[in-house]
């Protein structure tokens, strides 16, 4: 299965990215969405799974989850918008990816077994950071696989 990760679009759905999701099966915003229509946009690309994050506290989005669980493939995956704020041990609750964003760094990092990933941000650039999304590949029997994808702005 293939999962594009987007996160911090702050009322900002660029059109470069829309063109780069095509060929998602699923995408997950991992907060920080800022305009509650941008999640209909997404949602005909795939299917789109959202929390909320800090900027999300009014309106339509603060509606959304602060977490979520989800399972595909036979992993289980959690998100959240700030890592800051993860107040269980992934390992020992049996999720295999936690997708968080907040700091519009993207990283991939693997710790004591379970994939952290922060896609960065692909709204308004903020520094000197890219501006970024993540593809996120499950199968099952198979360890959970992230890219970063830095997009292109014309």
């Amino acid at each position: 299965m293939r999962i594009a990760v987007v996160s911090d679009t702050h009322s900002l759905l660029r059109p470069e990215l829309l063109d780069a999701l095509a060929g998602a099966e699923k995408i997950l915003h991992a907060g920080d969405i800022g305009n509650a229509d941008h999640l209909a946009v997404l949602n005909e690309i795939a299917p789109v799974t959202a929390i909320r994050g800090n900027v999300d506290l009014y309106g339509p989005t603060a509606a959304l989850p602060a977490t979520e669980a989800l399972e595909w493939q036979g992993h289980f995956v959690y998100m959240l918008h700030a890592l800051q704020d993860l107040d269980l041990k992934p390992e020992a609750a049996g999720f295999s990816v936690v997708i968080y964003g907040h700091s519009h760094r993207p990283s991939i990092e693997q710790r004591n077994g379970v994939l952290y990933l922060n896609p960065g941000s692909c709204g308004p650039r903020r520094f000197s950071l890219p501006v970024s999304f993540a593809w996120l590949e499950l199968e099952e029997g198979k360890a959970p696989v992230a890219t970063l994808q830095e997009l292109v702005l014309g």
